[in-house]
């Protein structure tokens, strides 16, 4: 293949590969399809990649059936050279499809069968999800999650249990797959028991559905209004919970992390998350993750925990909790340190009991304290680290741990 002079026109302009299924867009210039739907859907671009002009409409290209005749057919001629015919591309799903497949699955002895074609249909491209979108999916299949999970919940559901659970955990892969706009999002949202039969799935589902339930929300709380999670329940967080416990993937960890941190501060939610058990998951996940990112979620969700009496005193029962938060400081990243430091000041200002403090003193913690006024840290964290130390000046000031005491009296010290 390397000494057969391929026809630049062959070739896509982003991926410089010969174009399996060639479209062209509004602008006139023709990309092959994969190519130029990860550029508008998934990378979020709406301006043409060679000629930087507008897309006019971004949901719309058009197969250049022409070129890829004449690719199939220089594919042919060069086969003695090892070069495969590039078979006929499927085409994109119509509307009219779509909602004939919708309509059937309405029906009990054909949803199955419909949901994992929808399925199918969504994981074969981006202009099929966008359609199916268009044609209304995302509400059908909200709905009917909606639907099977109250049944499943209800006491006379036990003969029916096993087929209305798959119902609903095929319904929720089809969901997951089409990865909705923020539009479509945030119209599910509305219905808040759409996010009760997510938790509801995520307490009988098998493990591939807790993920895409955890996934779903995030993206559908990302775009919610407060007023409608202010509130959530507190089977919603031992769920959430169980499954960073879990620790199913890193990627599934970070989105059960972010609705955490989403919605978290809001009302009394923070009471629930303690109750959960939230701290000291928290905490074994954070001895363990060597990801900066991770890292700073998991020290952002301590931090907003660690502002109530509850949260602070689940944050000193457990033995690692003091050493874990310290060493990330000057570690990890500017974030995660000032993060860390709002942890140990709210345990300073409102939890400091004189077992509290040796501890500290014991482990590290002030000796890291010092460390962080010597270093070029950012006036914020140097103050956050030089009040701390104040607070508790008797308690550490005559302390062989610590490498200066001057700390404690020279507001200029470095």
């Amino acid at each position: 293949m390397a000494e057969i002079e391929v026809p630049p026109y062959f070739l896509c302009p982003i991926s410089l590969e010969i174009m399996k299924d060639p479209v062209t867009i509004s602008t006139g210039i023709t990309y092959d399809r994969d190519s130029i739907e990860k550029w508008i859907f998934s990378e979020k671009n709406s301006t043409c990649p060679v000629t930087k002009q507008p897309l006019s409409d971004t949901e719309i290209v058009t197969p250049n059936i022409t070129l890829r005749r004449l690719i199939q057919s220089w594919c042919t001629l060069h086969a003695s050279h090892g070069i495969q015919r590039l078979p006929t591309p499927k085409a994109p799903v119509t509307k009219p499809q779509i909602l004939k497949l919708l309509e059937d699955a309405n029906s009990p002895h054909l949803q199955i069968k419909c949901l994992q074609r929808l399925r199918s249909i969504a994981s074969q491209s981006q202009t099929n999800k966008r359609s199916m979108e268009s044609a209304g999916a995302g509400e059908f299949l909200a709905s009917l999650i909606v639907g099977k999970t109250r049944q499943a919940s209800s006491p006379d559901a036990a003969g029916d249990l096993s087929d209305l659970k798959k119902a609903c955990q095929e319904a929720l892969a089809v969901l997951y797959t089409l990865q909705l706009s923020e539009s479509s999002l945030q119209t599910l949202t509305i219905n808040s028991k759409f996010i009760d039969s997510l938790t509801l799935i995520m307490q009988f589902g098998d493990l591939e559905s807790r993920a895409q339930a955890i996934v779903v929300l995030k993206s559908a709380l990302e775009v919610a209004d407060p007023s409608q999670i202010i509130n959530s329940s507190l089977e919603f967080f031992v769920e959430l919970i169980k499954i960073m416990k879990d620790r199913i993937c890193p990627t599934i960890t970070k989105a059960a992390l972010k609705v955490l941190i989403n919605v978290g501060p809001l009302g009394r939610n923070r009471i629930k998350l303690v109750e959960a058990g939230a701290v000291p998951v928290l905490i074994n996940l954070l001895l363990d993750s060597p990801d900066r990112r991770t890292c700073e979620m998991l020290l952002t969700a301590l931090d907003f925990l660690c502002q109530c009496p509850d949260g602070r005193a689940e944050f000193l029962n457990h033995a690692a909790g003091l050493a874990v938060v310290s060493k990330k400081i000057l570690r990890v990243s500017p974030l995660a340190s000032e993060k860390a430091l709002r942890i140990l000041q709210a345990i300073s200002r409102h939890s400091a009991t004189p077992a509290v403090l040796l501890e500290m003193l014991q482990i590290g913690v002030v000796a890291k304290l010092c460390l962080v006024l010597q270093l070029d840290c950012g006036s914020k964290t140097k103050e956050r680290a030089r009040e701390i130390l104040r607070s508790n000046a008797r308690a550490w000031k005559n302390s062989h741990c610590v490498p200066n005491t001057r700390i404690f009296s020279d507001p200029n010290s470095n």
